[in-house]
């Protein structure tokens, strides 16, 4: 009898859910969307019952008219950092905390300077940004006390969701590892932080490998669902590692570019873990054997081109990029646009950093600078990976995933300023299917995950750097990488010392 997996990706605007049978085919897929809060200027909230209410509706669409019986198991990725918290009796206090939230901005300095006396405090210190569980818990001692004391177990992102399901508080070791509440080193939460915070151990979630079960459904959601109670869930992972197991990066060692509401470059990390840019991420399929992976990200990727698109050009449909773009029209374009709209977190850990057009001239048009804003999302890459010391060159051809992986012109333009060949992953490649491979390939019995998704890993396109435009692509690169101290400049009043 055919058996079924699903894999549910909590994303920042929408839930994606993917259905797949044992064969890794994709049998069917839903997307649900849902609106964040805005309080003030900066802020970035969501009551965590819209993402409930997202899942029990996709999926029962995903199910509907399908043999109930033949789902095994659930596994959940999606958004990593954003922070729920619950009380004594597993009620949400307030609306969760989302990793995009700025309202930490002016405690982050202090908080930088309190860890640097930490156990592996130099990285804390350095990796704390806007957004980190971290940060937003600090934030709700200082500014929601009663809030704070009411807190019972905070759980980061989708763990919410598990805990929805099966009534148990768990996290892995990427959610744990990424938080800034963690010691990767020893592998176990930071008492230092929990002291300095005035959190009880018993707040925290136990940390499990991600392919292990968390539990099995509740009766109460079962019956909701219309599901086996025997339906297990998986602890999950963030949706970064989930890509990664989509495209076999695990397996492979290639580096992976995911075009999401944020860019994130992530590439399994078998340096000494000496340079001192980019985010660790601790992670294990079943708590035995583990893994090290390093990401970057371009705080301001999906959401800098929908500015544009949506609110410049008045066009809610991401298609129009490629209908708009002539890349040989751009050949002539010598406006250069920094991405960094809403700060950055992996190279300058500045959440005050700003957007800029250089280079505007009476011929400048809509669809120049809307190249302009892709290309600068690019550049933003090729910044990171040589910053974090990831020449993608030398790790095999990147793989892209991602809505933006979508459009031509952009995956085009990523390998002209890349100087270097990128693939366009097919079908539902991403952190849903990477999320749903692992259910299937954990319930066949298997071990080896990271080379199982090799096997169901294909490419729908592969991208070559066309000679001429990376050629332009570079001279801009280089004006590209002036701007951050010439801003920070003109913005501030003083010269950056590097």
């Amino acid at each position: 009898m055919e058996q079924l997996y699903l894999g549910i990706d909590l994303g920042t605007s929408a839930m994606k859910i993917v259905l797949i049978d044992e064969e890794r085919r994709i049998l069917a897929k839903d997307s649900e969307e849902y609106e964040l809060s805005e309080p003030e200027e900066g802020w970035s909230e969501i009551n965590q019952e819209l993402w409930f209410d997202s899942m029990v509706c996709g999926i029962r669409k995903i199910m509907e008219g399908r043999d109930a019986s033949r789902l095994r198991s659930i596994g959940f990725t999606g958004q990593m950092h954003t922070l729920i918290v619950l009380d004594k009796e597993g009620r949400y206090i307030r609306p969760a905390l989302m990793w995009n939230d700025l309202r930490t901005t002016e405690l982050i300095p202090e908080l930088k300077e309190r860890l640097l006396s930490f156990e592996e405090g130099e990285y804390l210190s350095r990796t704390i940004s806007t957004g980190s569980p971290a940060a937003n818990l600090y934030w709700l001692k200082r500014y929601e006390p009663e809030n704070f004391t009411r807190i019972g177990k905070f759980l980061i992102g989708f763990d919410y969701l598990t805990y929805r399901l099966t009534g148990y508080y768990c996290t892995d070791y990427c959610g744990a590892s990424t938080s800034c509440l963690y010691e990767n080193g020893s592998r176990r939460w930071s008492a230092q932080m929990r002291d300095y915070l005035g959190l009880p151990e018993t707040a925290y979630p136990e940390i499990r490998g991600s392919a292990q079960t968390a539990g099995t459904l509740t009766e109460e959601m079962a019956e909701l669902l219309g599901l086996s109670k025997d339906v297990a869930v998986l602890v999950g992972t963030g949706d970064n590692p989930a890509s990664a197991i989509s495209t076999g990066c695990l397996g492979s060692g290639y580096p992976v570019i995911s075009l999401g509401t944020s860019g994130v470059l992530i590439i399994p990390d078998s340096s000494d873990g000496s340079n001192k840019y980019g985010k660790k991420i601790l992670f294990s399929f079943d708590d035995g054997v583990f893994f090290n992976l390093v990401q970057g990200a371009v705080q301001s990727n999906g959401n800098t081109v929908a500015w544009w698109t949506q609110k410049i050009m008045g066009s809610s449909d991401f298609s129009c990029i490629d209908q708009a773009i002539d890349l040989e029209k751009e050949k002539k374009n010598r406006v250069v646009f920094y991405p960094h709209i809403t700060g950055d977190k992996t190279l300058y850990g500045d959440p005050t950093l700003k957007g800029a057009f250089v280079g505007l001239s009476m011929n400048s048009e809509c669809d120049d600078l809307l190249y302009s804003v892709l290309e600068g999302l690019c550049f933003g890459f090729r910044e990171l990976s040589e910053k974090m010391c990831l020449e993608v060159r030398e790790n095999g051809c990147v793989k892209v995933v991602g809505g933006g992986a979508r459009s031509k012109v952009w995956m085009q333009t990523l390998a002209n300023v890349l100087n270097h060949p990128v693939e366009q992953m097919d079908g539902m490649i991403g952190a849903a299917f990477g999320v749903a491979l692992l259910a299937a390939y954990r319930d066949g019995g298997g071990t080896d995950y990271g080379k199982a998704a090799e096997k169901t890993v294909s490419v729908r396109r592969r991208f070559v750097p066309e000679p001429e435009m990376a050629k332009i692509c570079e001279r801009k690169y280089q004006v590209y990488k002036r701007m951050h101290d010439g801003l920070k400049y003109i913005t501030d009043g003083k010269p950056v010392v590097s």
